[in-house]
This record gives C-alpha cells, structure tokens and sequence, in this order.
C-alpha cells in the first residue's frame, strides 16, 4: 500500500526504435516498409493461387495457406508501429496495447514455427508412406493439426501478458526496442522478475527444441528413404520437393536463433545489431516465404505466371 501511496503507475511506454540509430530511423523505414508491402502481397497472391488452382487442393498447399495468412498477420502486428516510429516519431505505446503487441507477436511466431513441423511432417508421410499419403492426411485431419498448432501457441503465451500485468512499473518506461518484445518489457518491473523470465525462456526454448526436434527427425527419415532409392531421377525428384521448405526453415530459424543467443549471451554484441536481427526474423521470413514457395514449386509458379501474363505460354520444365 505504501508503494501504492508513494508512486504512479505508468500507463505507457516510450519505444525507442533502434538505439544508436535514431538519426537513420527514415531511412531504415524504407526497407521495413518494403518488406511490409512484399509480405502482404506475396502472400496474398499465394492464398489466391492455392484458392483459384483445384490441383494445388492437397495437404502441403493447405498447410503453405495456413502460414501465407500467418506470415501476413505477424507483418502486421510489427511493421505498422515500427514505421509509425522511424517516419512520424510516434514513439508512445499504452500499457495494454504493448502487451497486447506482445501477446500477438510471440502467437504467430509459435504458430509458424508448428506450421514449418507440419509441414515437415507432410514431406515426411509423403515421401516414406505415399500409399498411406491420402488416408492420413485428409482435409479434416489438416485442419485439425492447424488447430493444434494454434491452440498451443495461445496457450503458452497467454501467461506471459498475465505476469506482465502483475507486475509494478513506476519509474522506467523507455524500451530500447522496435517493438514490445517480452524480456524487454519484463526489464522495466520495479519487482522481481524471475518467474517472468524463466517462464519466457522456458517457452522460447522448448518450442525451438521440440519443434526442431521434430523437424530434423522427419528429414533424416525423408533422407534415408531418398537414397534407398534406386533411381537418380528419382531422388532428385523427392528432394526436389523438400528444397521450398528447407529455405523456408532456414529462413524462419537462422535470424531468431541468433537473435535468442544474442539477447541471452551475447553481451558485447552492439543493441543495435541485437535489434535488427530481432526485427528481421518478423519481417523477412513473411516477405521471403512467398518467393521461396513461388520459384521452387512449379505448380505455384505456372499458376501465378498464368495469372499474371494469360497469354505466355507455361514451360514443361
């Protein structure tokens, strides 16, 4: 009661953008804003393909329009504040609308990253058990692994605005990031913080090592049945397969793994580098993932050029 009586509450945080940077912020805007635009309208232009396309109506391209409209909704819940930031200074975020970014933010990375599982998953049945292909992964059974991916994601964290909320904030309020990012809101606490940060990490870390886990499993299977192949073509053709979403797993993983490392033993590394990195794995794998699937997925990509130019004429190749 006597803190209560003695200091205020804060009702907003102060978001700084890039530290060290701040003279750069109009033209680092540039680029996110790109990256915004490209996320938007890839995405959207695979979502109408897969819809438009009756032959892309299979498992794999239901689980690629799942992460199509997840990869455009974490696009959103950043670039409009980060550009808000770097081009008309609006800096202020209210207290619950912060958590509410924070909240949004780490659901959708949860969500892609049980995405990028099922999908290897697909690859997986579809390659080792083909002639079980259809009768496992039917439409409902799509759906429902979509669900589950979802439900874990708003699960696990939904405790970490719940924390948050408990927490006292009276003095510091200025948060040295482009976004409201869990450990850099858990920071600013006038209180302990422990039950906050083990539980942050603890989520961070097994999602990374479970889905992983998962994922590495599926392909040192897929790889063992490839090359008991007999046929070069053969496994050049089931490997041909796995290529989109191999760069879509190295594009999605490499930035938010170091930007993990980074923020918890990377300490010499410069908070303007930590901070990029943080933004780039919310931007880039939104923006890249639509190229990655539209150049490594011939079906995708004769549909698309279809779309676009009706009258060039489609390659075999």
């Amino acid at each position: 009661m006597a803190d209560n009586a003695t200091h205020r509450y804060i009702s907003s945080f102060f978001l700084v953008g890039i530290p060290g940077l701040q003279d750069f912020h109009c033209w680092i805007g540039i680029p996110v804003c790109l990256l915004f635009a490209l996320a938007l309208l890839g995405n959207s232009v695979i979502i109408i393909t897969i819809k438009l396309e009756p032959s892309l109506h299979q498992p794999m391209y239901f689980f690629l329009c799942m992460l199509a409209v997840n990869d455009m909704a974490l696009a959103s819940s950043t670039a409009p504040k980060m550009l808000g930031i770097f081009w008309m200074d609006a800096h202020w975020i209210d207290f619950d609308t912060c958590l509410t970014q924070l909240y949004f933010i780490h659901t959708f990375c949860i969500i892609e990253s049980s995405l990028l599982v099922a999908m290897a998953f697909d690859r997986y049945v579809a390659i080792c058990i083909p002639l079980r292909y259809t009768t496992i992964l039917t439409t409902p059974m799509v759906i429902k692994i979509g669900l589950v991916g979802m439900t874990r994601a708003i699960l696990m964290v939904l405790p970490c605005p719940l924390l948050i909320k408990r927490l006292p904030y009276y003095t510091k309020y200025v948060i040295n990031h482009a976004y409201c990012e869990h450990m850099a809101v858990v920071k600013l606490a006038s209180a302990n913080t422990l039950i906050n940060r083990v539980y942050g990490i603890s989520v961070a870390l097994s999602v990374m090592v479970w889905d992983l886990g998962l994922i590495a499993a599926s392909y040192t299977k897929i790889l063992q049945a490839v090359f008991r192949l007999s046929s070069q073509n053969a496994r050049s053709k089931a490997l041909g397969t796995c290529a989109a979403h191999v760069c879509t797993i190295l594009v999605s993983y490499t930035p938010a793994l170091f930007s993990f490392l980074t923020h918890r033993i990377g300490k010499k590394v410069p908070p303007s580098i930590h901070i990029i990195f943080a933004s780039l794995y919310l931007l880039v794998p939104p923006a890249v993932n639509p190229l990655v699937y539209g150049v490594k997925t011939k079906q995708i990509r004769d549909r698309v050029v279809g779309l676009f130019f009706p009258n060039k004429k489609i390659s075999g190749n």
